[in-house]
């Protein structure tokens, strides 16, 4: 592989690497790393409108909607009516709480490894880092 100074195809292959990992991780729980963090989002927000979902997540409605439909399929997410009909809410189901649940532990073991590899203190100035970026 040719050695590039460029940011962003830097970032993006680690980005790469870093999904992978994620995703053999969560291999077994029928979702990808992208899904736990919407899942994740959704009980940390609490039936989020799809636009403040979106927002919080640094996604596009139309990436967010595809995601959305795939979980809604399998019975993880429900979509409900607003108070005002032109704004749907998106709630963390009964089985989708649970399929999170059932996943955090391999989601920490996989955090865990990644934190091994760096050390601390390289954790500590990457999430600056990317906040920064961000």
């Amino acid at each position: 592989m040719l050695a590039s100074q460029c940011l962003c195809i830097n970032l993006r292959r680690a980005a790469r690497g870093v999904s992978r990992h994620y995703d053999g991780a969560l291999d077994g729980f029928g979702i990808n790393v992208a899904q736990y963090s919407l899942l994740c989002n959704l009980q940390r927000l609490d039936q989020p409108s799809i636009s403040s979902l979106a927002d919080a997540m640094g996604l596009d409605r139309s990436t967010l909607g595809r995601n959305l439909r795939v979980l809604e399929c399998e019975g993880l997410v429900q979509l409900v009516e607003g108070s005002d009909l032109r704004n749907r809410l998106v709630m963390l189901t009964e089985a989708g709480a649970e399929r999170l649940a059932a996943a955090l532990p391999a989601w920490e073991a996989a955090q865990q490894k990644l934190i091994d590899r760096l050390g601390a203190d390289k954790r500590e100035t990457l999430l600056a880092l990317l906040d920064e970026l961000a």
